[in-house]
């Protein structure tokens, strides 16, 4: 089996070809590895691409998520399948509005009907790429275009495949999958070397057709746009066709249907195209056909006259190797700068998206550090001892006998306290109780104002709006209360703890747990919680004499310095367990950006392969060096000249005899036959003598 990419092996029987063919390998042979370099390039811009998120609505995200898929697109079916197999045939794309004519034209060129005309034409659904049947092999695989199917058929007259045919049954299951369809026409009328693509409208009611349409552009050798007298001016094909200037994409344009006269149309037609960029851009001009006489369509095809310039024009590129070079490498040049480009213009969308991830995560430190602090500031300054709690507590240690024994002294407290402990009072639970009721109405307070200012921040930036739709990040989730509650009750039980392991490490074991480790428990909960900070009145001698009461019970059991401690470690233990409810609170919010993957969203790296890709390109185009004589990479030439016709070149092209006609096909026929239809009369072939005739010459 050939491989595609492989050089074809010459089949040459005069020396002038041998000489091109040997200056074309010259040249390969020196671009080789700077075009390996390139596509090393291009492979790893490609992989940091496919990569590449931009979900957040930042400023310009929308027109960055289709440039990133453009972008994509351009890379998979034209840059690196072009840049593999540079001796590919030359793809020319026709394309253009609905009702131009480009089914038509395509018909036309050919000779024989390959694509049905009308508005509900197959190639709606799948588009015709015509082709010479020794070229099949360029296009059978999924070298270009490799997201279409492929159904195969010969030109045979027909327009489509026959009526319950597998080629159509293949067709129709595609398209009910929804997956576009590419339909391959050989065509011996057709020069090798080049093929022809009829796509679907520009403007097609249908928004997968339009993109199809913009996407088999976007992987065109050459464009030939197709437009009307009528329709010259529309705005969707200029907003193509200024895209195209943008990339420098090689465009010729094809007015068609223009009444005699109508030369103020042409001149308009030209003006546009200069303020659109392509003011080199060629423009055929096709005559509006007659009912009848000799401008009239016969079966659906233009006459040939009427094709002929376009038709000398595209053989020339065709059959001259050295041009079909020229024009493929302006477009690929251009489609690379363009790629840069727009891949250094994603990298900065990517680091706004990285900006606007960490805007939108700092939103919501802030706020929940701020709720954490709120709590902290509210277990701290002695505000949890009021109401409830206080009540509690005076239940608990009571105000007669052991108040006036600590005001005498501590040794006197010392014995108030064993005689108080050893009654084993019975409301330390309802003073536990009355603590965690205060705890959880705090943080739950807390945690509902950062939920509500988070969501407001959010709501009120455009990269987070877009999170929030029927999420119910604006409030506290009703589950809360219940984990709150739980870690209340494991703070509770912590300096329980503490206190065990305090008496532990004591002789006093046996006289604090005398003493009671609950009723010791919610002493240093009292004490964590004692400040007279943010008191007035009568408030500040309750709760300073509330904590000194509570201090004094602690002292007298386990000294100064060990209640020093255990207050600052009971404290932490309490913002510790304060803080894991609220990061779980941000983490509603940040699990949004988590599941993006915005943190990093590759920026740098897509910029790094950008400037790389520029690189390989510029010592890619350095490294090419034509042969002497023959034309040089492209720098205006055919298609950006002046606009003269140029007749089809014969010089390098394998002239193929047909038997015992005496006839040389010199643009790329069949071996051992003439090429047949009107493409061979419009070309022109040489007789026996040497001599040319032309299509008017030249019986059918």
């Amino acid at each position: 089996m050939t491989d595609p990419d492989a050089t074809p092996a010459p089949d040459r029987d005069d020396a002038a070809g041998r000489d091109v063919a040997a200056g074309r390998e010259r040249t390969a042979g020196a671009t080789a590895p700077a075009t390996a370099a390139l596509v090393d390039a291009l492979d790893s811009l490609r992989s940091r691409l496919g990569a590449l998120r931009l979900p957040l609505q930042t400023p310009g995200a929308d027109a960055a998520r289709a440039d990133l898929h453009s972008a994509v697109d351009q890379l998979d079916d034209y840059l690196l399948p072009r840049l593999r197999a540079e001796r590919a045939p030359l793809l020319v794309v026709v394309g253009g509005s609905t009702g131009a004519g480009k089914s038509t034209l395509v018909n036309s060129l050919l000779g024989e009907p390959v694509s049905a005309p009308g508005v509900l034409r197959p190639t709606t659904r799948a588009p015709v790429l015509v082709h010479h049947p020794l070229d099949a092999r360029w296009f059978s695989t999924d070298r270009v275009l490799p997201g279409l199917g492929r159904v195969t058929s010969s030109a045979t007259g027909s327009a489509a495949p026959a009526a319950g045919s597998r080629a159509e049954t293949r067709t129709e299951t595609l398209a009910a999958a929804g997956a576009p369809t590419l339909r391959l026409v050989a065509s011996d009328a057709l020069p090798q070397g080049l093929a022809l693509l009829d796509a679907p409208d520009v403007d097609s009611v249908e928004t997968a057709n339009r993109d199809l349409a913009r996407q088999l552009l976007a992987a065109a050798d050459l464009w030939l746009f197709v437009t009307t007298a009528a329709r010259y001016a529309d705005a969707v094909p200029w907003d193509l066709l200024a895209q195209a200037a943008q990339r420098r994409a090689q465009v010729a344009i094809v007015l068609d249907r223009v009444d005699p006269g109508a030369e103020v149309v042409v001149d308009d037609l030209r003006r546009l195209t200069t303020e659109h960029g392509l003011g080199d851009a060629r423009v055929f001009v096709l005559a509006e056909a007659a009912e009848s006489g000799p401008d009239a369509l016969t079966g659906g095809l233009l006459p040939e006259h009427a094709v002929a310039e376009v038709a000398t024009w595209l053989s020339g590129l065709g059959g001259d190797p050295e041009e079909r070079a020229a024009v493929i490498a302006a477009t690929r040049d251009g489609a690379t700068r363009d790629l840069v480009r727009r891949a250094v213009e994603l990298a900065d969308a990517a680091d706004a998206q990285e900006t606007a991830d960490a805007r939108l995560r700092d939103v919501v430190r802030r706020h929940h550090a701020e709720a954490l602090a709120q709590v902290e500031a509210a277990t701290s300054d002695g505000a949890l001892l009021r109401g409830e709690v206080l009540a509690r507590w005076q239940d608990f240690v009571g105000t007669g006998e052991f108040f006036r024994s600590v005001e005498a002294g501590v040794g006197r407290v010392r014995d108030a306290v064993a005689g108080f402990f050893r009654g084993s009072p019975k409301q330390a639970p309802q003073v536990e109780q009355a603590i965690a009721h205060g705890l959880e109405s705090l943080i739950l307070d807390a945690a509902e104002q950062a939920a509500e200012r988070t969501y407001a921040a959010w709501h009120g930036d455009v990269a987070g709006a877009g999170l929030l739709s029927g999420l119910g990040l604006s409030r506290a989730p009703a589950t809360l209360r219940e984990e709150v509650g739980a870690q209340i009750r494991g703070w509770q039980d912590d300096v329980l703890a503490l206190v065990r392991e305090q008496g532990a490490s004591k002789r006093g074991t046996a006289r604090a747990l005398s003493f009671g480790v609950n009723a010791l428990g919610v002493s240093l909960m009292v004490v964590v919680f004692a400040s007279t900070a943010g008191l007035t009145g009568a408030e500040i001698g309750i709760a300073g004499g509330t904590a000194v009461v509570a201090q004094k019970l602690l002292e007298a059991v386990f000294g100064d310095d060990a209640v020093r401690r255990l207050a600052a470690q009971a404290k932490e233990r309490l913002s510790a367990r304060v803080d894991a409810v609220l990061r779980g609170q941000a983490a509603r919010y940040t699990a949004q950006l988590d599941a993006l993957g915005t943190a990093e969203a590759g920026g740098p790296g897509v910029r790094d392969a950008a400037h790389r890709v520029a690189a390989a390109a510029r010592a890619e185009q350095a490294s090419r060096s034509a042969p002497e004589g023959a034309t040089r990479p492209w720098s205006g030439g055919l298609l950006r000249g002046a606009g003269t016709v140029r007749p089809p070149t014969t010089e390098g092209v394998p002239r193929v005899r047909a038997p015992g006609s005496g006839v040389d096909d010199a643009a790329g026929g069949a071996p051992g036959r003439e090429r047949t239809g009107r493409w061979r009369r419009l070309f022109g072939r040489r007789d026996q003598t040497g001599n040319d005739r032309t299509g008017e010459d030249q019986a059918p």
